[in-house]
């Protein structure tokens, strides 16, 4: 019987041979790139013959699709655990931002920024992220970050998170060559005060503080 013909039947153990895959996946995307993580590196690191991977992922583009959507769940649910209300006494947009900047450490944010940067030259994952980062934009950063931040709804208070959000990303994915520890905060400190200032929330007037 030739494994690219028949789809694996759906079983508790076909299931957890799944998961075992797509785990596998997450991980060597973050770890070692989309391109290097070949479905035989990624069958390997699952512990699993290149026929039984064929089993559950008959091509590069099944298990690619099927990874896409493991990993945007992995991030909805770790973006649920950091959606925590802040801590007495601690701003809701500053314990927003350290809860982002916090996530996008995390090997499903590492990960599927990974694909993101792959997908700017394969059109095949490019096509496969869209709806993924569409979603994320809206249901995740959209709505939830709304709420974390406790910010309205305007073009302000989103732009306000849009700054935030994105400055976030870009140093998360810049590579600082020298003093980077010194440089982060220093940066993560300005984040912060310009969400406030366009928050209009305190008496913060100046990005920088003197």
């Amino acid at each position: 019987m030739d494994a690219r013909t028949y789809p694996a039947k759906e079983t508790p153990k076909s299931r957890r041979t799944r998961a075992r895959i797509l785990d596998a996946a997450m991980r060597l995307f973050a770890q070692l790139g989309y391109h290097a993580a070949t479905n035989a590196v990624i069958a390997d690191a699952a512990n699993l013959t290149r026929g039984a991977m064929l089993y559950h992922f008959a091509s590069r583009e099944e298990l690619v699709e099927a990874a896409v959507a493991f990993i945007d769940l992995e991030r909805a649910r770790l973006f649920e655990q950091y959606a925590s209300a802040p801590p007495p006494g601690v701003d809701a947009a500053e314990h927003a931002i350290d809860a982002y900047w916090a996530l996008l450490h995390e090997i499903p944010f590492l990960a599927f920024a990974e694909l993101e940067s792959a997908a700017r030259t394969d059109p095949m994952l490019k096509a496969r992220l869209a709806s993924a980062q569409s979603a994320f934009d809206r249901n995740q950063i959209g709505d939830r970050f709304l709420a974390i931040a406790q910010a309205g709804g305007d073009p302000r208070f989103q732009t306000s998170r849009d700054l935030g959000r994105f400055l976030l990303e870009g140093m998360a994915r810049g590579a600082m060559t020298f003093d980077e520890k010194a440089r982060k905060e220093r940066l993560l400190a300005v984040v912060k005060r310009a969400v406030r200032v366009l928050n209009r929330k305190g008496d913060v007037q100046e990005l920088w503080p003197e």
